[in-house]
């Protein structure tokens, strides 16, 4: 398959900058695999489609302030890092942006007094830092770091005046985070949890809903373009992730009782798979698993997700959860619309 098929065009307008004014207003497009019929409702009339005895799978990953701007020691030249990934405790791998001439024992310092030391140069723009802060870990980022938006979202803001801008980025220290968020490690949201709410959770259980976690620290590998030609040719990187025993559990429950999976997000979906494929191991693993069309899904059964970017891995795990032609009819649909795509935009429940 060629890339190029999972192309299409969207106006710049419908890219969102900013969250829906409440979570559970953005739109849903619900899509039945069975029939290929669309409709257009809101977020806050999931519990229409779903019913008892239905699982609800989400990823319990918080997002942490991963973007950090210090200076290199002895020259003072303005360095962007973006973590990634823990290693060890203070250990990150990280992407380092304007890093000319770094090499091992190179140190960036920050404002408040902390800095931290390149340890290895891991190619494409990686390096492994180890963290030196002046206090404890959660103090040094939420003094140090900002939250790291996808870059088109900062592209989208690049017009407003600054006090919109930084009334925005107050916004998305909150509405850039699930409700249920929990687990620091994260560097982008697994947006399509972003439209829960604590109520809209309690109006699922009284149904008779379960609710499940795992988890998978995304990084921001997650919008990096694919640059092969052919799809099978492009390599995932690895992720961290974990599927607990009371969520393998309560999916052998639901699976028994003839109930369905439904993922919130392909981060979920991804987590879930894998395990599948690596044989439901009891601890967390690393997986490098690329969805594509072709392969099956042997756990989710629904898949909650927003509107994704053209090429990238993203659109092509729904083309394969979907299929394509009803994947192109739904984004020609939801253009015309006028649906808000990507991170901050409107979602689509697959059923």
């Amino acid at each position: 398959m060629r890339v190029d098929e999972f192309d299409y065009s969207l106006p710049e307008e419908l890219i969102a900058d900013r969250p829906a004014p409440e979570r559970t207003g953005s739109r849903l497009m619900v899509v039945d695999r069975a029939s290929g019929e669309i409709a257009h409702r809101r977020f806050s009339d999931l519990p229409t489609f779903l019913q008892s005895g239905d699982l609800l799978v989400v990823n319990n990953t918080e997002v942490i302030p991963a973007r950090l701007l210090g200076a290199k020691r002895g020259g003072g030249a303005k360095i962007e890092i973006l973590l990634l990934e823990e290693r060890s405790p203070l250990l990150w791998e990280c992407i380092a942006q304007r890093a000319i001439r770094l090499s091992p024992g190179t140190i960036v310092d920050f404002q408040d007094g902390s800095h931290c030391e390149v340890i290895e140069v891991l190619g494409e723009g990686r390096f492994l830092f180890r963290f030196h802060p002046r206090g404890d870990w959660k103090e040094f980022l939420e003094t140090n770091g900002e939250t790291p938006l996808p870059p088109y979202i900062l592209k989208r803001r690049g017009d407003l005046s600054e006090e919109d801008r930084l009334n925005l980025r107050s916004l998305d220290k909150d509405r850039y985070q699930t409700s249920y968020a929990w687990r620091p490690g994260s560097a982008a949201a697994p947006t399509a949890g972003l439209h829960f709410t604590k109520e809209l959770f309690a109006e699922l259980k009284e149904k008779g809903i379960a609710q499940a976690q795992v988890t998978l620290h995304v990084g921001m590998d997650t919008f990096a373009p694919v640059t092969v030609d052919q799809v099978e040719d492009h390599q995932m990187k690895s992720e961290w992730c974990e599927c607990p025993p009371p969520t393998r559990l309560a999916i052998y429950s639901a699976k028994t009782y003839g109930g369905r999976v439904v993922a919130v997000g392909t981060t979920t979906t991804r987590t879930l798979e894998s395990y599948s494929r690596q044989g439901w191991p009891e601890e967390p693993i690393r997986t490098d698993l690329f969805l594509k069309p072709g392969d099956e899904f042997q756990v989710v059964d629904s898949l909650i997700t927003n509107f994704h970017l053209p090429k990238s891995t993203l659109l092509m795990m729904i083309s394969a959860f979907m299929g394509n032609d009803l994947r192109v009819r739904a984004y020609e649909e939801a253009v015309a619309q006028r649906y808000r795509f990507y991170s901050y935009g409107d979602a689509m429940l697959i059923l």
